[in-house]
């Protein structure tokens, strides 16, 4: 496979992954619906540095580390499920808050870092997230690529993290989506929590089974 349909391959593949529902998927939903349009643009910016950090370890071959070092992986799992539940616990937590807008620049503008530094640390808790990159681009990258593709790769990489999940922000921070979210915050916090604290409960029980 020449070095152009490698990369067109791996964008592909890595568009599929991003499409998939996860812990990503449920925080930028719920911060475009619960918070703001703008809160959910900046948690998919985050996510999309991300993808662009995973996808410079990946190029640099650091994904073997992971496969070879057992205890690295596990713990990272381990790590990864911990933060999932302590964000499941915060949003529970707030769940029966009722739904505010703040209404100062200032404030809102803090809410956005805040959201930016949420969507990337749920990014980089995910250490399926590595490993998934590292295979995809072990997988379809050429031994050695040519220079064009490690200044090519990044930025494709953060167009598409970015790119899908600014579709996600942008069509549940919508006016409907938000009316029911208001009339429904309690329960819905509560199922996004439910469903985040599972998938971190799952990288530890999967990390429990491999250390077995």
């Amino acid at each position: 496979m020449n070095p152009s349909a490698a990369i067109a391959t791996i964008l592909v593949a890595l568009l599929i992954g991003a499409m998939s529902p996860g812990p990503s998927f449920l925080i930028v939903a719920r911060s475009s619906i619960g918070l703001s349009r703008r809160d959910g643009l900046a948690t998919a910016l985050g996510m999309g540095v991300g993808g662009v950090f995973f996808s410079g370890i990946a190029l640099v071959g650091l994904y073997t580390v992971l496969a070879a070092v057992g205890w690295l992986y596990l713990g990272l799992k381990v790590a990864g499920g911990l933060y999932l539940i302590w964000i499941a616990s915060k949003i529970w937590r707030g769940a029966a808050s009722p739904f505010t807008v703040d209404a100062t620049s200032g404030a809102g503008r803090q809410n956005t870092r805040k959201s930016f530094w949420l969507g990337l640390s749920t990014q980089l808790s995910n250490p399926k997230t590595a490993i998934y990159y590292g295979s995809i681009f072990a997988a379809l990258l050429p031994h050695h690529p040519p220079l064009w593709c490690y200044f090519l790769l990044p930025p494709a990489v953060f167009a598409i993290e970015a790119g899908w999940y600014t579709v996600v922000a942008l069509g549940f921070s919508s006016r409907r989506p938000r009316e029911l979210y208001i009339g429904a915050k309690a329960w819905v916090d509560r199922i996004a929590a439910g469903a985040i604290a599972a998938l971190g409960l799952r990288l530890i029980w999967t990390a429990h089974k491999a250390g077995i």
